[in-house]
């Protein structure tokens, strides 16, 4: 039995497969090593009754996370990981590398990851190669569900927001300065918050204001991640994965056209596509 593993910031996707079959499929709390040690990875499987009955048939695990960006966070999460799955071969990899198998396979392209979080590389068909984009929440992820919030927390803040999006925030979330302040900036994981105010943004579509804040962040995100590989790349096609991407696909392909640049694919979930690739090779 496999198991295939994607972690975003708000949480992990779990499939488990026997023979082709897929055997269970659940979310669990996200596993991401900068805020989480092997301690909490344990706890964390101990409490699933999946994984529990099925810990000792599962022989290999692909995990994929945001985060597991060098080879010390990444250990981070295979020791967490080995504690509970005693007879398991590991491999951990960055959510960059799902997105890229999810959506190129065995082919070369331009992933970028737009969800929570943002992120973008070129994927030879092999491997991605290593850049100096996915910065975190606090100095990047333009475009992103987290920097979707921050702009309207920011507007709301500032009193900057249109009195009628000011009215549907204030109802909605009952929310006051002090509380929003001390949301982002004294809990752990302000990421979360912030990521939380997409729904916002989904349920208001139609209000001109709010899309012209996705599409702004969607242009900084080709700004800075798809203009400059496609200038290193300029025949390979380009594929999106993420919720934020596959929700707002139309403001998406409105930017594309704007930057010339063709979208080959929008996969809102890599961990189904995922689970084919792995289950066709074991």
């Amino acid at each position: 039995m496999l198991a295939v593993v994607y972690s975003g910031s708000n949480n992990a996707g779990w499939r488990l497969s026997y023979k082709g079959r897929t055997v269970a499929s659940f979310d669990t709390a996200a596993i991401n090593p900068y805020f989480n040690d092997e301690k909490y990875i344990l706890q964390l499987l101990n409490k699933n009754i999946n994984l529990i009955h099925h810990a000792e048939e599962i022989k290999r695990i692909y995990f994929y996370g945001a985060g597991a960006s060098s080879d010390e966070l990444r250990q981070v999460i295979h020791d967490g990981l080995a504690a509970f799955f005693k007879f398991a071969k590991i491999h951990v990899g960055h959510d960059i590398e799902a997105a890229a198998i999810a959506t190129c396979g065995n082919n070369p392209g331009i992933v970028c990851i737009c969800a929570s979080g943002s992120n973008a590389a070129w994927y030879d068909g092999k491997k991605v190669t290593p850049n100096n984009f996915g910065l975190g929440y606090i100095l990047a992820d333009e475009g992103s569900g987290n920097w979707l919030g921050r702009q309207l927390i920011k507007g709301y803040m500032s009193e900057t927001l249109p009195a009628n999006i000011r009215r549907q925030f204030e109802q909605r979330y009952a929310a006051d300065r002090k509380t929003l302040l001390e949301k982002v900036y004294r809990q752990k994981q302000p990421a979360l918050f912030l990521s939380s105010f997409t729904d916002f943004f989904a349920d208001n579509l139609g209000d001109a204001y709010l899309r012209n804040v996705i599409k702004a962040g969607f242009i900084k995100l080709f700004d800075t991640y798809l203009v400059p590989l496609r200038q290193q790349h300029p025949d390979a096609p380009v594929h999106f994965a993420g919720s934020v991407a596959s929700d707002f696909k139309e403001i998406l392909q409105e930017c594309a056209t704007e930057k010339g640049i063709e979208i080959s694919s929008i996969v809102k979930a890599p961990i189904n596509n995922l689970l084919s690739y792995y289950s066709s090779k074991n």
